[in-house]
């Protein structure tokens, strides 16, 4: 046996009690359901929902003039779908949109990790929209709490050979890392109670599960559309023309910090060598594994892989993999990513079936004056011409389209104002922005309500520097957590106060380098001259091809931040 270290005993954070005393994720939950007083659940049961797919939240811009009535806050659910790959059917995503009119607030959230959100249902719909969910054979398990979760993977088949194979081993890890416990079912489906939790148990994550959550992702390159690096594991797949042969293994990513804690940083995945794909799943056990025994249990800000690994060493942690797994990492095999962004428009797939990409403003899938993507959705998810992809910055790829059913996809997409994208910005075509007010517990700041109004703004400055059509990231989110990846941004806004944003610069176009930070506490004003000066500078100042996030770089406007590493 080496000597390698053995894991920490931690006095465990308040998190892991509950979790220790929930009889594997049950809790209180059905007593919290059937409590007609209140419109919430108890404090505990919050901490456990989150396993089951749902995040209790309040509308926050009712939360002021609730409290004056003596009324406790409005208090309602999200619900996630938990959705490998983000490939859903026809039939699926009918059900899903008459979910949201008719349990939610009647629009479709299309999330940065593939998934489906449900805003805005109140606790006595939580059973009914957990079962029209189940219906379609999807499930909101483990698409929250310290557990995996959603397994994303490059989804639009037209842009390689792999993404069919790599999109369906996103479905094996997805189902393999699956909780086993049989609360989920109970709770949501009516099926029998286990008694006192005894046939219960759960062979990958133990009684207390994960000490937070877990992020996977898989990419077909030249397309890191799903920023592997930004992950707990990213899986690089590496083929030979049509073949897919393996991956590389990247780990340690994640993008959450906290303002005013020096320990809490965002940090980009470190790729620590090759595995053939048949040993690929047996390794993501093993990482997972080693974090649920090494992961730090007693603080929960510092208790995702990445503060694991630079607790330990990175090539102590893989030795600890390869040693528990019996698998030994080759070397990284070369390969190249050229963007994160989305792929739009037609592409055809070597199957003959063709893919069309869609833009979605962050996501939010509703009909908006003459803009009714909802309607233009759902009428051709009633003729069946076309599968559902998500994709991981919240676009939407239309999926397995025959030639002779392409002109009327267009049409029906033309009809309700949907297509051709043609007209929207570089800008604004790669734009990220989370949830954030009214509804996040988190957010400082608003974020998707508000971007499109600011990048309205922004692309007058890139216009007049003829700039509109070019390709530049820019994320925005309310609170430093990163759900919305903004540490990724060649342009990132992150929330501090209502109304108040530090900018972000100098990210790398294809998700290897992450940004810096330049100005603090900017109001729009702030934003908006800090960038008339920038996009300028780089229009005039620019080498051929070279993208915004390079240039602030290289002209020393900020210094580089932490790039990709190869172990």
């Amino acid at each position: 046996m080496s000597n390698l270290p053995k894991p920490t005993e931690w006095k465990p954070s308040p998190v892991e009690h509950i979790k220790t005393n929930s009889n594997y994720l049950r809790g209180t939950i059905l007593d919290g359901l059937a409590d007609e007083t209140t419109g919430a659940i108890s404090n505990d049961d919050t901490q456990l929902i989150k396993f089951h797919g749902s995040y209790q939240q309040t509308d926050r811009d009712l939360d002021a003039e609730r409290k004056k009535q003596k009324l406790e806050p409005l208090y309602s659910f999200m619900i996630r779908a938990r959705v490998p790959a983000g490939i859903a059917t026809a039939d699926q995503w009918l059900v899903f949109d008459r979910l949201a009119d008719q349990y939610a607030n009647g629009t479709l959230k299309l999330t940065t990790r593939q998934a489906f959100q449900w805003h805005g249902v109140l606790k006595r719909n939580l059973k009914k929209t957990m079962q029209g969910i189940n219906s379609t054979l999807l499930d909101s398990i483990a698409a929250c709490g310290d557990v995996n979760r959603n397994v994303m993977a490059t989804s639009n088949e037209g842009l390689s050979p792999l993404v069919p194979e790599v999109a369906a081993f996103a479905k094996t890890i997805s189902d393999h890392l699956l909780p086993k416990t049989s609360a989920y079912h109970e709770i949501w489906l009516n099926q029998q109670l286990l008694t006192g939790g005894a046939q219960d148990e759960e062979p990958i994550y133990g009684k207390t599960y994960l000490p937070r959550k877990f992020k996977i992702a898989l990419a077909v390159p030249p397309y890191n559309d799903t920023d592997v690096f930004a992950n707990d594991i990213g899986l690089i797949a590496i083929g030979d023309g049509n073949k897919l042969l393996g991956y590389n293994v990247a780990i340690g990513g994640g993008m959450g910090m906290t303002f005013g804690m020096d320990d809490t940083y965002p940090r980009l995945a470190d790729v620590i060598g090759y595995v053939d794909k048949a040993n690929a799943l047996a390794i993501v056990e093993e990482i997972v594994k080693v974090q649920r025994d090494y992961g730090n249990r007693e603080n929960r800000k510092l208790s995702r892989l990445k503060y694991t690994l630079d607790r330990l060493g990175t090539d102590v942690f893989k030795e600890l993999v390869e040693e528990r797994g019996g698998i030994k990492f080759e070397p990284a095999r070369p390969y190249e990513f050229k963007q994160n962004g989305d792929v739009f428009g037609w592409t055809q797939a070597a199957s003959k079936k063709w893919y069309l990409g869609l833009f979605v403003e962050h996501g939010r899938v509703r009909d908006a004056g003459n803009y009714k993507l909802k309607s233009a959705l759902r009428d051709l998810a009633r003729i069946k011409v076309c599968d559902f992809r998500l994709t991981g910055n919240q676009g939407l790829v239309l999926g397995r389209v025959d030639e002779v059913d392409k002109e009327r996809v267009e049409k029906i997409l033309e009809k309700y104002n949907v297509f051709p994208i043609d007209a929207i910005s570089g800008l604004r075509r790669n734009a990220i922005a989370c949830v954030a007010l009214n509804t996040c517990t988190l957010a400082f700041a608003e974020a998707e309500r508000y971007l499109p109004s600011l990048n309205t703004k922004i692309e007058a400055i890139l216009k007049e520097s003829d700039l509109e059509q070019e390709e530049i990231l820019i994320r925005m989110t309310g609170c430093p957590n990163g759900c919305g990846r903004p540490f990724l941004g060649e342009i990132g806004l992150i929330g501090r106060s209502l109304g108040k944003y530090n900018l972000y610069l100098g990210a790398g176009f294809s998700g290897d380098r992450l940004n810096t930070l330049y100005r603090e506490m900017l109001d729009e004003d702030g934003i908006l001259k800090e960038l008339s000066l920038l996009i300028p500078q780089y229009a005039e100042e620019r080498k051929p091809g070279e993208r915004f996030g390079d240039f602030v770089v290289r002209k020393g406007i900020v210094n580089a931040g932490q790039q990709v590493s190869v172990i």
